[in-house]
This record gives C-alpha cells, sequence and structure tokens, in this order.
C-alpha cells in the first residue's frame, strides 16, 4: 500500500495515541474516506482521551461486546484480547469475561417467561408450584452468590427448580473463582445487555443498579456506554473489503 500523505498520517497517528493499536481495515478506510475515519476517531476516542476506567477494563468491554452470541465478532475479539494483555490483564480474567458473556443465552428465558405465565394463564393451564424448602434453599444460594435478587426469576425457580439450579451453578462460576472485583464483572454484564444487537433492557436496569450498589461512579457508568457505542463501525470493518473486492472486479472488466 502507497505511504499516507501527511492529512492521512496525522489522523493515523492520532488514532494510534489514542486507542493505542493499529489494523489494516483501518488503512483502507482512511485512504477511502479521511474525514469520515477522523470522525471515528474522535468518536471512539472520547472515552480513552476523558474516561476513568483503566485500559484493560475498558477493552474488556470491547471483548464482551464482540464475544457476545448476539454478535461473535472474532476478528474485535481477537484485537482487544491481544489489546487487553498489552495492558496487563491476565489470561484468568479474560476468561472471566467470556465466561459471563457465555450466560447471555437465559435472557431467552428472561423474556419467555413473563409471556408463557400470561399465556398459560389465559388458557387457565398455569400451574406455579409455591416456592418449597428445596426451592428456597436454592434462592438463598443464589443471593448468596451473585448478591441479589430478581422477581423475574421467582416463576422460573417455581416452574423448574432443576434448570434454575443448574443456571445458579452455571452463571454463579465466575463469581466462585472471584478473580475480577464484583463491579467489574457487573461492567460485563451492563455492556452485553447495553449493547447494540442485544438491547436487553430488565437486564441493563439492574446490573446498573448492582454495580451502583458495588460502588460504581457516574462516570464509570457513563464510560461503559460512550464505549460500546462504538459497536456500529462493524458495519465498515465486515463491509469495507467487500466494496474494495467488489470495485477491483468491476475495474478488471
Amino acid at each position: 500500500m502507497s505511504a499516507l500523505d501527511p492529512h492521512r498520517q496525522a489522523i493515523k497517528d492520532d488514532f494510534i495515541k489514542n486507542r493505542g493499536y493499529w489494523m489494516d481495515i483501518w488503512e483502507e478506510m482512511l485512504r477511502l474516506n479521511p474525514e469520515f475515519f477522523k470522525a471515528y476517531t474522535d468518536f471512539s476516542s472520547a472515552p480513552w482521551k476523558h474516561g476513568v476506567l483503566e485500559p484493560k477494563v475498558k477493552e474488556f468491554m470491547y471483548i464482551a461486546v464482540d464475544a457476545s452470541t448476539t454478535h461473535l465478532y472474532n476478528m474485535g475479539t481477537r484485537v482487544h484480547i491481544q489489546n487487553a494483555l498489552r495492558h496487563g490483564a491476565s489470561e484468568e480474567e479474560i476468561f472471566e469475561v467470556l465466561a459471563m458473556t457465555s450466560v447471555l443465552g437465559i435472557h431467552s428465558c428472561s423474556l419467555g417467561m413473563p409471556v408463557l405465565i400470561e399465556e398459560l394463564e389465559a388458557a387457565g393451564k398455569l400451574n406455579r408450584p409455591a416456592i418449597d424448602e428445596r426451592r428456597q434453599k436454592i434462592k438463598d444460594e443464589y443471593i448468596k452468590v451473585r448478591g441479589y435478587w430478581s422477581e423475574r426469576q421467582e416463576d422460573m425457580l417455581a416452574m423448574a427448580p432443576d434448570f434454575f439450579e443448574a443456571y445458579l451453578n452455571f452463571s454463579g462460576a465466575p463469581w466462585r473463582t472471584n478473580v475480577l472485583e464484583p463491579k467489574v464483572r457487573e461492567f460485563v454484564y451492563i455492556a452485553i445487555d447495553a449493547a447494540t444487537t442485544h438491547l436487553y433492557e430488565p437486564g441493563l436496569r439492574l446490573h446498573i443498579r448492582n454495580a451502583i450498589g458495588y460502588g460504581a461512579s457516574q462516570d464509570e457508568l457513563m464510560e461503559i456506554l460512550q464505549l460500546i457505542a462504538a459497536l456500529g463501525i462493524h458495519t465498515m470493518t465486515e463491509s469495507l473489503p467487500i466494496l474494495t473486492q467488489e470495485v477491483a472486479k468491476t475495474k478488471k472488466r
């Protein structure tokens, strides 16, 4: 690729200064439209220039949204794991981020249970067992491990205690290994719930509340939202190679 002109080189240098890394895909975007890339640089760099989270925690937020089952953007996951390691993150910390992110599928139940209850009730076929001694024990263990309880979980526990106990063991695993501090774990849940590809408001509200309870500040919480707001650039990183390939084909005809 030919050398960048001074204007483009200055934009590239600014990105590297603010974000601490570079990818080949940025080069093509910068070549095609330097003003767009500068605008993206300024947008994505704001939480890095003015933020309060340590760099590796910033990278955890990117890892979480890229690795989420609603997105699975492997190129970004790899880049941000590399960045997190460079900023001093351990393998165990990153594994814990991935472990928490992998629990996202439970939202099928979180959203599905209220609908199921309403429809069973309307059909006169709802059988909601009481919270007996065994179920109460599972609930108490959940609160002990996860540090909270949501009324949305009550029906799941009542109707499927075996499943709920298995979910407790699965979702509670990172809380038992205890590598990251509790508020950072809540940051991961905030990131995956607020991600553009998920937008799960009940979980977002719950985990913001939990994070505040663990001492998170307004600035920290606002920064998480700023970091993951850059997710939309993946339209470019995935589509720009297609554009350049197709343009190249037309030039060969």
